[in-house]
Protein backbone atom coordinates (compact mmCIF):
# COMPACT_ATOMS: atom_id res chain seq x y z
CA UNK A 1 0.00 0.00 0.00
CA UNK A 2 1.85 2.57 -1.08
CA UNK A 3 1.37 6.46 -0.54
CA UNK A 4 2.51 9.32 -3.80
CA UNK A 5 3.08 12.18 -2.71
CA UNK A 6 2.87 14.90 -5.39
CA UNK A 7 4.81 18.30 -3.77
CA UNK A 8 6.30 15.65 -1.38
CA UNK A 9 9.55 18.16 -1.74
CA UNK A 10 7.82 21.33 -0.57
CA UNK A 11 7.07 22.80 2.73
CA UNK A 12 3.78 20.84 3.79
CA UNK A 13 4.61 17.55 1.44
CA UNK A 14 7.47 17.01 3.03
CA UNK A 15 5.96 17.69 6.76
CA UNK A 16 3.27 14.88 5.78
CA UNK A 17 6.05 12.59 3.91
CA UNK A 18 7.89 12.31 7.53
CA UNK A 19 4.46 11.25 9.32
CA UNK A 20 3.90 9.29 6.71
CA UNK A 21 7.17 7.44 7.29
CA UNK A 22 6.68 7.96 11.27
CA UNK A 23 3.18 5.50 10.37
CA UNK A 24 5.44 3.06 8.70
CA UNK A 25 3.72 4.05 5.55
CA UNK A 26 5.59 3.45 2.20
CA UNK A 27 5.66 6.42 0.24
CA UNK A 28 6.97 7.89 -2.67
CA UNK A 29 7.79 11.56 -4.12
CA UNK A 30 7.21 13.00 -7.17
CA UNK A 31 8.06 16.76 -7.69
CA UNK A 32 9.44 18.89 -10.04
CA UNK A 33 11.63 20.57 -7.62
CA UNK A 34 10.95 23.87 -8.81
CA UNK A 35 10.17 25.04 -5.48
CA UNK A 36 10.75 22.42 -3.32
CA UNK A 37 14.21 20.90 -1.74
CA UNK A 38 15.95 17.55 -2.23
CA UNK A 39 16.90 17.65 1.29
CA UNK A 40 13.62 18.02 2.88
CA UNK A 41 12.46 14.33 2.02
CA UNK A 42 16.00 13.10 3.32
CA UNK A 43 16.14 9.36 2.73
CA UNK A 44 12.59 8.84 0.75
CA UNK A 45 12.29 7.95 -2.89
CA UNK A 46 12.48 10.82 -4.64
CA UNK A 47 11.19 11.15 -8.49
CA UNK A 48 11.90 14.59 -10.38
CA UNK A 49 8.71 14.75 -12.56
CA UNK A 50 6.06 16.84 -13.46
CA UNK A 51 2.17 15.53 -12.34
CA UNK A 52 1.31 16.36 -15.91
CA UNK A 53 4.00 14.05 -17.24
CA UNK A 54 1.35 11.00 -17.90
CA UNK A 55 3.70 8.03 -18.80
CA UNK A 56 5.76 9.11 -15.54
CA UNK A 57 2.61 8.50 -13.11
CA UNK A 58 1.81 5.79 -15.20
CA UNK A 59 4.67 4.27 -14.53
CA UNK A 60 5.14 5.17 -10.72
CA UNK A 61 1.47 3.81 -10.47
CA UNK A 62 2.31 0.27 -11.71
CA UNK A 63 6.25 0.08 -10.55
CA UNK A 64 5.72 1.05 -7.01
CA UNK A 65 1.75 -0.42 -6.58
CA UNK A 66 0.67 3.30 -5.40
CA UNK A 67 -2.69 2.92 -3.63
CA UNK A 68 -3.46 6.23 -2.79
CA UNK A 69 -1.82 9.78 -3.73
CA UNK A 70 -1.64 12.81 -1.54
CA UNK A 71 -1.69 15.75 -4.24
CA UNK A 72 0.50 18.94 -3.40
CA UNK A 73 1.88 19.81 -6.12
CA UNK A 74 0.94 23.30 -6.75
CA UNK A 75 1.84 27.02 -7.13
CA UNK A 76 0.42 29.01 -4.16
CA UNK A 77 1.25 32.66 -3.61
CA UNK A 78 -1.63 34.95 -3.82
CA UNK A 79 -0.24 37.37 -5.72
CA UNK A 80 1.79 35.69 -8.21
CA UNK A 81 -1.42 34.54 -9.18
CA UNK A 82 -3.13 37.48 -10.03
CA UNK A 83 -0.28 38.89 -11.92
CA UNK A 84 0.52 35.25 -13.94
CA UNK A 85 -3.28 33.28 -13.92
CA UNK A 86 -2.67 31.70 -17.07
CA UNK A 87 0.82 29.52 -14.94
CA UNK A 88 -1.65 29.04 -11.82
CA UNK A 89 -5.09 27.53 -13.98
CA UNK A 90 -2.31 25.37 -16.10
CA UNK A 91 -0.28 24.28 -13.23
CA UNK A 92 -3.30 23.77 -10.64
CA UNK A 93 -5.53 22.81 -12.59
CA UNK A 94 -4.95 21.23 -16.21
CA UNK A 95 -1.98 19.31 -14.32
CA UNK A 96 -4.51 17.80 -11.80
CA UNK A 97 -7.04 16.83 -14.63
CA UNK A 98 -4.07 15.00 -16.41
CA UNK A 99 -3.12 13.16 -13.15
CA UNK A 100 -6.38 12.58 -11.83
CA UNK A 101 -6.97 10.47 -15.41
CA UNK A 102 -4.21 8.45 -15.40
CA UNK A 103 -5.05 7.03 -11.33
CA UNK A 104 -8.26 6.78 -13.07
CA UNK A 105 -6.77 4.10 -15.44
CA UNK A 106 -4.48 2.68 -13.35
CA UNK A 107 -7.62 1.87 -10.80
CA UNK A 108 -6.09 4.40 -7.85
CA UNK A 109 -8.95 5.46 -6.11
CA UNK A 110 -7.88 7.23 -2.80
CA UNK A 111 -7.32 10.84 -3.06
CA UNK A 112 -5.97 13.66 -0.57
CA UNK A 113 -6.39 17.03 -1.91
CA UNK A 114 -4.28 20.32 -0.66
CA UNK A 115 -6.95 22.84 -0.86
CA UNK A 116 -7.19 26.32 0.48
CA UNK A 117 -9.39 28.11 2.89
CA UNK A 118 -8.90 30.99 0.37
CA UNK A 119 -11.68 29.49 -1.03
CA UNK A 120 -14.13 31.31 1.50
CA UNK A 121 -12.67 34.71 0.43
CA UNK A 122 -13.84 36.73 2.81
CA UNK A 123 -16.72 34.87 4.26
CA UNK A 124 -19.61 36.56 5.92
CA UNK A 125 -19.12 35.20 9.44
CA UNK A 126 -16.26 33.99 11.21
CA UNK A 127 -15.57 30.99 12.41
CA UNK A 128 -16.49 29.96 9.04
CA UNK A 129 -17.29 26.19 8.25
CA UNK A 130 -17.42 23.91 5.11
CA UNK A 131 -21.62 24.95 4.37
CA UNK A 132 -20.30 28.90 3.82
CA UNK A 133 -19.83 30.27 0.28
CA UNK A 134 -17.36 29.88 -1.33
CA UNK A 135 -15.94 33.52 -2.73
CA UNK A 136 -12.37 33.33 -4.28
CA UNK A 137 -10.70 36.40 -4.21
CA UNK A 138 -7.32 35.23 -5.90
CA UNK A 139 -6.82 32.92 -9.07
CA UNK A 140 -5.05 31.09 -6.65
CA UNK A 141 -8.11 30.32 -4.38
CA UNK A 142 -10.77 29.49 -8.10
CA UNK A 143 -7.99 27.12 -9.17
CA UNK A 144 -8.45 25.11 -5.71
CA UNK A 145 -12.15 25.41 -5.94
CA UNK A 146 -11.94 24.23 -9.12
CA UNK A 147 -10.29 21.44 -8.33
CA UNK A 148 -12.53 20.66 -5.29
CA UNK A 149 -15.56 20.55 -7.79
CA UNK A 150 -14.22 18.39 -10.21
CA UNK A 151 -13.33 16.18 -7.55
CA UNK A 152 -17.15 15.93 -6.90
CA UNK A 153 -17.88 14.75 -9.97
CA UNK A 154 -15.41 11.61 -10.24
CA UNK A 155 -16.33 8.09 -9.15
CA UNK A 156 -12.71 8.26 -6.93
CA UNK A 157 -13.16 8.89 -3.49
CA UNK A 158 -11.40 12.30 -2.14
CA UNK A 159 -10.57 14.44 0.89
CA UNK A 160 -10.06 18.28 0.27
CA UNK A 161 -8.73 19.84 3.04
CA UNK A 162 -9.22 22.98 3.22
CA UNK A 163 -6.65 24.79 5.33
CA UNK A 164 -5.69 27.60 6.83
CA UNK A 165 -2.04 29.18 7.05
CA UNK A 166 0.28 26.31 7.48
CA UNK A 167 3.75 27.49 9.66
CA UNK A 168 6.74 26.79 12.02
CA UNK A 169 8.87 23.87 11.77
CA UNK A 170 9.46 20.14 12.70
CA UNK A 171 9.76 19.40 16.55
CA UNK A 172 13.34 18.12 15.89
CA UNK A 173 14.44 21.55 13.44
CA UNK A 174 15.28 19.38 10.55
CA UNK A 175 12.80 21.05 7.90
CA UNK A 176 11.59 24.06 7.76
CA UNK A 177 10.46 26.79 5.53
CA UNK A 178 12.72 28.25 3.35
CA UNK A 179 12.11 32.37 3.47
CA UNK A 180 13.69 32.71 -0.12
CA UNK A 181 10.82 30.45 -1.81
CA UNK A 182 8.11 31.78 0.27
CA UNK A 183 5.45 34.89 0.55
CA UNK A 184 4.11 33.49 3.79
CA UNK A 185 3.69 35.76 6.79
CA UNK A 186 5.85 33.85 9.56
CA UNK A 187 9.14 33.29 7.47
CA UNK A 188 8.77 37.15 6.18
CA UNK A 189 8.81 37.94 9.44
CA UNK A 190 11.34 35.77 10.74
CA UNK A 191 13.28 36.77 7.71
CA UNK A 192 13.01 40.75 8.83
CA UNK A 193 14.11 39.83 12.33
CA UNK A 194 17.73 38.15 11.35
CA UNK A 195 18.45 39.35 8.17
CA UNK A 196 19.08 43.24 8.10
CA UNK A 197 19.00 43.51 4.26
CA UNK A 198 15.23 42.30 3.97
CA UNK A 199 12.75 44.96 3.83
CA UNK A 200 9.94 43.16 5.17
CA UNK A 201 6.16 45.31 4.76
CA UNK A 202 2.94 44.41 5.84
CA UNK A 203 0.45 44.77 3.13
CA UNK A 204 -2.51 47.63 4.66
CA UNK A 205 -3.44 48.47 8.14
CA UNK A 206 -6.89 49.47 6.95
CA UNK A 207 -8.98 46.73 7.15
CA UNK A 208 -11.93 46.66 9.24
CA UNK A 209 -10.74 44.85 12.57
CA UNK A 210 -9.51 45.77 15.56
CA UNK A 211 -6.39 46.59 14.47
CA UNK A 212 -6.51 47.46 10.89
CA UNK A 213 -4.69 44.00 9.84
CA UNK A 214 -5.93 41.11 8.16
CA UNK A 215 -6.82 38.49 10.60
CA UNK A 216 -5.34 34.82 9.71
CA UNK A 217 -5.65 31.19 11.33
CA UNK A 218 -2.17 29.60 11.75
CA UNK A 219 -1.64 26.05 12.20
CA UNK A 220 1.68 24.29 13.13
CA UNK A 221 2.79 22.47 9.84
CA UNK A 222 2.90 19.04 11.89
CA UNK A 223 -0.69 19.34 13.02
CA UNK A 224 -1.21 19.96 9.46
CA UNK A 225 0.34 16.69 7.99
CA UNK A 226 -1.22 14.82 10.73
CA UNK A 227 -4.28 15.80 9.29
CA UNK A 228 -3.44 14.61 5.73
CA UNK A 229 -2.89 10.92 7.61
CA UNK A 230 -6.47 11.06 8.64
CA UNK A 231 -7.76 11.45 5.73
CA UNK A 232 -5.72 8.70 4.20
CA UNK A 233 -6.75 6.75 6.84
CA UNK A 234 -10.33 7.89 6.54
CA UNK A 235 -10.44 6.83 2.72
CA UNK A 236 -9.33 3.50 3.34
CA UNK A 237 -11.83 2.83 6.29
CA UNK A 238 -14.25 3.13 3.15
CA UNK A 239 -14.89 6.92 3.49
CA UNK A 240 -16.44 8.95 0.90
CA UNK A 241 -15.60 12.18 -0.61
CA UNK A 242 -15.26 15.12 2.14
CA UNK A 243 -14.22 18.58 2.07
CA UNK A 244 -13.46 19.94 5.28
CA UNK A 245 -11.51 22.63 7.35
CA UNK A 246 -8.20 22.46 8.98
CA UNK A 247 -7.21 25.03 11.06
CA UNK A 248 -7.53 25.93 15.35
CA UNK A 249 -10.37 27.93 15.64
CA UNK A 250 -8.13 30.81 16.60
CA UNK A 251 -7.86 34.18 14.63
CA UNK A 252 -4.94 36.32 14.74
CA UNK A 253 -4.03 39.46 12.96
CA UNK A 254 -0.81 40.55 11.59
CA UNK A 255 -0.33 43.14 14.27
CA UNK A 256 -0.92 40.60 16.71
CA UNK A 257 2.15 37.55 15.15
CA UNK A 258 4.66 40.16 15.07
CA UNK A 259 3.86 41.46 18.95
CA UNK A 260 4.43 38.07 20.06
CA UNK A 261 7.33 37.09 17.90
CA UNK A 262 9.18 40.20 18.99
CA UNK A 263 8.21 38.69 22.90
CA UNK A 264 9.96 35.42 21.46
CA UNK A 265 13.04 36.72 19.80
CA UNK A 266 13.23 39.62 22.56
CA UNK A 267 13.89 42.23 19.96
CA UNK A 268 11.56 44.43 17.61
CA UNK A 269 10.46 43.51 14.04
CA UNK A 270 11.77 46.01 11.63
CA UNK A 271 8.84 46.83 9.23
CA UNK A 272 6.76 49.24 7.01
CA UNK A 273 3.26 49.51 6.08
CA UNK A 274 2.18 49.38 1.64
CA UNK A 275 -0.91 49.39 0.13
CA UNK A 276 -3.26 46.18 0.39
CA UNK A 277 -2.29 43.31 -1.60
CA UNK A 278 -4.96 42.49 -4.33
CA UNK A 279 -6.44 39.09 -3.64
CA UNK A 280 -6.20 39.44 0.18
CA UNK A 281 -9.35 38.33 2.44
CA UNK A 282 -9.64 40.73 5.51
CA UNK A 283 -10.46 37.86 8.47
CA UNK A 284 -10.75 33.88 7.80
CA UNK A 285 -10.37 31.72 10.53
CA UNK A 286 -11.86 27.93 11.07
CA UNK A 287 -14.44 25.81 12.94
CA UNK A 288 -12.77 22.52 12.21
CA UNK A 289 -15.36 20.38 13.97
CA UNK A 290 -16.11 18.47 10.94
CA UNK A 291 -12.35 17.16 10.74
CA UNK A 292 -12.96 16.54 14.80
CA UNK A 293 -16.05 13.97 13.92
CA UNK A 294 -15.17 12.80 10.52
CA UNK A 295 -11.21 12.17 10.37
CA UNK A 296 -10.57 12.46 14.23
CA UNK A 297 -8.52 15.01 14.08
CA UNK A 298 -7.63 18.02 15.94
CA UNK A 299 -4.33 20.72 16.12
CA UNK A 300 -2.45 20.22 19.18
CA UNK A 301 -0.13 23.12 18.90
CA UNK A 302 -0.17 26.83 20.04
CA UNK A 303 0.49 30.19 18.13
CA UNK A 304 3.46 30.22 20.37
CA UNK A 305 4.67 26.96 19.60
CA UNK A 306 4.38 27.73 15.63
CA UNK A 307 6.25 30.65 16.28
CA UNK A 308 9.43 29.37 18.35
CA UNK A 309 9.46 26.29 16.28
CA UNK A 310 9.66 29.06 13.38
CA UNK A 311 12.29 31.08 15.06
CA UNK A 312 14.28 28.27 15.82
CA UNK A 313 14.39 26.83 12.61
CA UNK A 314 14.93 29.86 10.86
CA UNK A 315 18.09 31.46 12.91
CA UNK A 316 19.99 28.06 12.60
CA UNK A 317 18.72 27.98 8.82
CA UNK A 318 19.42 31.23 7.36
CA UNK A 319 20.27 29.84 4.00
CA UNK A 320 17.41 27.26 3.88
CA UNK A 321 18.50 23.88 2.63
CA UNK A 322 21.22 25.74 0.55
Amino acid sequence: MTVLVTGGAGYIGAHTVRALRAADREVVVLDTLERGNRQAVVDTELIVGDTADQRLVAKICKDFKITSVIHFAAYKAVGESMIKPEMYWSNNVASTEKLLAVLAENKVDKFVFSSSAAVYGTPKSVPVTESASAAPESVYAETKLAVEKYLGTLTLNSVSLRYFNAAGASSDNKIGEDWSASQNLIPQVMRALLDSAFKFEIYGNDYDTPDGTCIRDYIHVEDLAMAHLKALEYLESGGRTLVCNIGTGQGTSVTQLIDLTEKIANRKVPFTVAARRSGDPVSVYADASLADRTLGWQSTRSLHNILESAYTWHSTHPNGYR
